[in-house]
């Protein structure tokens, strides 16, 4: 393990953290508002701890894999450690769990959250809570790779760490354009959104915020009720961006270099599409009766499934009281989630389709034996160890699901609850059914299961591997 490199890595990105709380800040002095002091404060601890860890450049750069993937994993943590200082210093978030179960939260874009109320929170907090969605969507690194040369290393190692999906592309040769393209593109999308949701009556203040959780997926809202009492033209706008946010950011890529060809033969996004229009279209004949007219229904089932397969987490009706087949399918949407290269989480639509051919080809070779088939994905054959990672990759991810809903069983909720809850946080959704449902939170679960579920908010954003790494003793062992 190279630890200077650890060392210097981690001082930048609390010197990079330090700058951004900087922003809950003024927004804060702007309304007024006392909180706005402690975020000056956390600003500056987060600051002062980055200096001194990135002091000394270290004499070997080199960041290979094991560094990669351990080191992301520490900086996601040491983030939500740093950024939930704010929370629990101005008093909205007394407990430091709950502060850090709400900034993990907030981070990896799941939305669950443990606060029963959010209207009455100062403007700064509700700023700081969004903000974290639209930089965890993205990803801190990618962020970080774009605007600050790490002065040589490996750092195609750091983006393969945090980048969701099976296969991590760049989209030219460089690591560090590829990182600008992709937040030009992230930014591109922000602005459009935020101009919208301001054109179409949605408050200033309140189109900032929905703006950050809808384009980085996560779905904290400045509202009780979420997107509910937002005008119907709005809920539409969100709906469509939600959808353009679980696509593959390579797609917007080709579109933009006029690559019409590669873009087209996506076939991860036209599954993706695929599932979305399926649902959309069973849920709106499930729950018609429930509605005066079929625009009414359709907009309700559109919203829900934009928000669930793509792990955003906003919610205008209470799906909790649908019937049982739109509950499951909602429930099975948040295990699929959103496209690789996405700002979505779950297990990803590549995943999925690469498993049913994976499938596929096992009956195959059992029907023809001596009949060799290789497993293409959009015309291109996948390498084995593609299809082994994602295997591994399921397997695993069926072990923290089922191993999670064991630990938080202690807490004695029902099966839907204790489900959905590991599904809502590993899969980074936000809302569940049951007791943390729509319209309830995760505030009743006992600190033990806040703690275990902040794992899987972990393990779920940066694809299990990460986290995994840096909890296994050998990772940390010196060359």
């Amino acid at each position: 393990m190279n630890y200077g490199m650890v060392s210097y890595i981690l001082g930048w990105i609390l010197k990079i953290e330090g700058v951004m709380l900087l922003l809950p800040a003024f927004i804060g002095l702007g309304y007024r508002e006392p909180e706005s002091i402690w975020y000056f404060v956390a600003a500056a601890i987060s600051f002062v701890l980055g200096f001194f860890l990135a002091l000394r450049k270290p004499r070997n750069r080199k960041v290979f894999a094991r560094e990669g993937f351990v080191t992301v994993a520490l900086a996601w943590l040491v983030m939500s450690l740093v950024g939930a200082l704010p929370f629990t210093l101005c008093g909205d978030i007394p407990s430091y769990l709950d502060a850090v179960f709400e900034t993990v939260s907030g981070f990896t874009t799941t939305g669950s959250s443990i606060l029963r109320e959010v209207e009455s929170l100062a403007h700064c907090t509700l700023f700081w809570r969004s903000f974290t969605h639209w930089v965890g969507g993205m990803g801190i690194f990618v962020f970080m790779l774009a605007v600050i040369p790490l002065l040589g290393g490996s750092t195609f190692n750091l983006m393969k760490a945090e980048s969701p999906g099976p296969v991590v592309g760049k989209f030219v040769p460089k690591i560090r354009d590829s990182a600008v393209i992709l937040y030009a593109i992230y930014l591109g999308i922000t602005v459009t959104l935020f101009l919208l949701l301001a054109m179409f009556g949605m408050p200033i203040f309140d189109a900032i915020c929905h703006t950050f959780g809808t384009v980085g997926t996560g779905g904290f809202s400045v509202k009780n009720d979420s997107y509910a009492s937002y005008a119907p033209v709005l809920q539409v706008i969100t709906t469509i961006f939600m959808i353009l946010c679980g696509v593959n950011f390579q797609l917007y890529f080709y579109l933009l270099a006029r690559k019409f060809r590669l873009a087209f033969r996506m076939s991860e996004v036209r599954a993706y599409l695929g599932v979305i229009a399926l649902s959309i279209g069973i849920i709106t004949i499930n729950i018609h009766s429930m509605y005066k007219t079929t625009g009414e229904a359709l907009n309700y089932a559109s919203f829900q499934v934009g928000t669930i397969i793509t792990t955003t987490g906003y919610m205008t009706a209470d799906y909790d009281l649908w019937p049982s087949l739109s509950k499951t399918i909602l429930v099975l949407l948040m295990i699929v989630g959103a496209c690789a290269g996405s700002t979505g989480g779950g297990m990803k639509i590549s995943r999925m389709v690469l498993l049913l051919k994976t499938i596929k080809r096992e009956l195959d070779s059992i029907i023809h034996p001596r009949h060799v088939r290789n497993i293409r994905f959009d015309k291109v054959p996948v390498a084995d160890e593609t299809v082994r990672n994602t295997n591994v990759y399921i397997a695993i991810y069926g072990v923290i699901l089922f191993g999670s809903m064991l630990l938080i069983s202690v807490d004695n909720f029902d099966f839907t609850t204790n489900f959905t809850a590991v599904a809502a946080t590993l899969n980074n959704i936000g809302p569940g059914l049951g007791a943390v449902g729509p319209t309830r939170n995760f505030a009743d679960f006992s600190a033990f299961s806040k703690c275990v579920l902040i794992f899987d908010m972990l393990a779920g954003r940066l694809e299990l591997f990460p986290v995994l790494l840096l909890l296994t003793p050998r990772s940390w062992k010196k060359y």
